[in-house]
């Protein structure tokens, strides 16, 4: 399976993945899944949001266990953020079938779509119109850097856009959602462990800061009569930085837009974008009014007009506290395994879940912690492990 999906959407300058939603690179992940789906003799589903499921059982009955992640990704992206997760699910069925299971409650395995919302700038995009979490006016507002719009891309890829909104009648089917997903930070690696229970989803969000100068030639423009918008930026970025490191957080400018965007002009506007996460809702807000505070004191030392906006938002989300510990349950009568417990600043299509059905997740170890890059990494032993201790999971849960 993983050598199947591993080239699809890869750049071969950078080694990384660009499978962007609604895009040729996410079609062809697509067929990948339903073509594992019908090959094990899987009920097979393309919900309203464009949202991929496989079955087993009977959906109706109302108690389905549902794992999987997601196969898009962010630019040059890592092989195995999101995509581990939905090759596990395939893998931990097929141990299970061999183990000669007997499944008391319906399973199924899913792709999310646009989890990462790298082309239209909002993460989990086929997770929030399912649970409510984004409207399908919202939706319709959403643009990728060409000015496609959602919808308009959905349908040039053949999904029907009229039917995307909330699905309460598809979550009313979910008894428990378990998410698999490579760590993204060295927690794991820093104790040894080969898998790990989630406890909770830090806080997170993503800022948008427009900078508003004047536009004039770099040569002949002397540096006194400047409106130079750049300026300010680079000082917020600093300014991120170190609230951050005082407030035990983290804060990132990972996108920055420019006009006219010329080596000898200068700028006019600088856009950028903040994602700032915290371990809890307070020590975020210090950080984000911080870097706020010091952009528009920057801002109004060089003449610059400055606009704030919050793009997206999610609060802190805690798994559920019955189905985590059952997971620990399970996963604690192997000998051979310890299983620590640990929190995350990454978001999930699980945390996007946790208000409407009981979700959990499993770590698998990342030796370097990286993520989001090419140099993303899990060794096989470890998404072995990871595949055993799924398997166990829906065992536990699922089966007699």
């Amino acid at each position: 399976m993983w050598r199947d999906l591993a080239p699809i959407g890869r750049n071969s300058e950078s080694g990384g993945y660009r499978r962007f939603a609604w895009t040729a690179a996410d079609t062809d992940c697509r067929a990948w899944f339903k073509d594992q789906a019908e090959s094990r003799g899987l009920t097979y589903e393309l919900d309203r949001n464009g949202n991929q499921w496989a079955w087993l059982g009977d959906p109706a009955t109302g108690n389905a266990v549902v794992t999987g992640s997601h196969l898009d990704s962010v630019p040059d992206g890592g092989a195995f953020d999101g995509p581990l997760g939905v090759v596990s699910s395939f893998a931990a069925l097929d141990e299970l079938r061999r183990r000669g299971a007997e499944f008391t409650r319906p399973l199924a395995l899913t792709n999310f779509g646009d989890e990462e919302g790298a082309r239209f700038g909002l993460a989990c995009v086929g997770s929030r119109l399912t649970a409510g979490r984004l409207t399908p006016e919202q939706a319709a507002q959403l643009r990728d850097g060409d000015g496609v719009s959602l919808p308009q891309a959905m349908e040039r890829a053949g999904h029907d856009p009229e039917a995307i909104g909330p699905d309460p009648e598809r979550l009313a089917r979910i008894g428990a959602f378990v998410e698999l997903h490579v760590e993204q930070g060295r927690a794991l690696d820093l104790s040894g462990d080969a898998v790990g229970i989630a406890s909770a989803i830090w806080p997170h969000g993503r800022w948008r800061f427009d900078f508003r100068g004047e536009a004039n030639h770099a040569g002949t423009t002397r540096l006194v009569d400047r409106r130079d918008p750049m300026l300010s930026y680079a000082q917020t970025v600093l300014a991120a930085r170190r609230e951050a490191e005082l407030a035990g957080a983290v804060a990132t400018f990972g996108k920055i837009s420019v006009e006219p965007n010329g080596v000898n002009a200068i700028p006019s506007l600088v856009r950028g974008w903040l994602d700032s996460r915290a371990a809890d809702q307070q020590t975020l807000d210090t950080v984000v009014t911080a870097v706020e505070k010091a952009a528009r004191e920057y801002a109004d030392a060089h003449g610059i007009d400055l606009e704030t906006v919050r793009e997206s938002f999610t609060p802190v989300v805690e798994f559920d506290h019955a189905l985590r510990d059952e997971l620990g349950r399970i996963l604690g009568t192997d000998d051979q395994l310890t299983v620590p417990v640990l929190g995350t600043g990454a978001g999930h299509d699980a945390g996007i879940l946790a208000d409407s059905v009981p979700t959990a997740m499993l770590f698998v170890r990342n030796p370097t912690g990286v993520s989001h890059s090419p140099a993303e990494h899990a060794a096989e032993d470890d998404c072995l492990a990871g595949v055993s201790a799924l398997a166990d999971v829906l065992e536990g849960l699922a089966c007699r």
